[in-house]
């Protein structure tokens, strides 16, 4: 099968390290493989003249930021959150284990079967692809086909979404729901215990 047609979906982190407070956040994005090229090009003209290798929600203001929440939410598309706690320092990459099981799971559920992950350094790329097949063994069907690749952020415009979405879950966590409302009844949120 074409990846064109596999159902995909594109993967994006956030995360708040501290001691009570902490949480871990990974966001996947299911697009229809058909409007991907569209979405691709909705994606580059919001990033615009910006002088960056990628749109990246850290680097936003309110205005953008409400900009490209909007753009997302006029995707179709459908966005399924973890959001794991507690995240204490140095925790950081454990909760990010366990959000990516426990989002393997759900993804699953939604007929997935390809994971894009933006790329980070080759040993954490190669954590994550354990934690995928391990979960992938335990928790999923036998026999189960679940493809996973690490693609950077800067080629990708599909992870931005993702990014966005991640962004906009964060801002609600730390009591700012505006970007969350504006994405509605696409974002799926849930939460996963670190044992942190």
């Amino acid at each position: 099968m074409d990846t064109d047609e596999v159902k995909t979906a594109w993967l994006d982190e956030s995360f708040r390290e501290h001691e009570s407070a902490g949480f871990y956040i990974i966001a996947a994005t299911i697009l229809d493989p058909a409007a991907t090229d569209t979405t691709r090009l909705m994606m580059r003209g919001l990033k615009g003249p910006r002088d960056t290798a990628k749109l990246h929600w850290t680097e936003m203001d309110h205005t953008e930021r409400k900009d490209a929440a909007q753009l997302v939410a006029a995707q179709e598309g459908l966005h399924v959150v973890s959001v794991g706690s507690p995240v204490p320092k140095r925790k950081q990459e454990r909760a990010r284990s366990k959000c990516l099981s426990a989002l393997i799971l759900e993804l699953y559920g939604f007929g997935v079967a390809r994971l894009c992950l933006e790329a980070r350094e080759r040993e954490l790329n190669a954590r994550d692809i354990r934690t995928i097949s391990t979960a992938r063994q335990t928790v999923l069907p036998k026999g189960t086909v679940m493809r996973a690749d690490h693609v950077p952020g800067a080629t990708e415009p599909l992870l931005w979404i993702s990014d966005i979405v991640a962004g906009a879950v964060r801002a609600q966590r730390l009591g700012d729901s505006r970007y969350t409302e504006l994405l509605g009844d696409a974002l799926i949120d849930f939460d996963v215990p670190t044992n942190c």
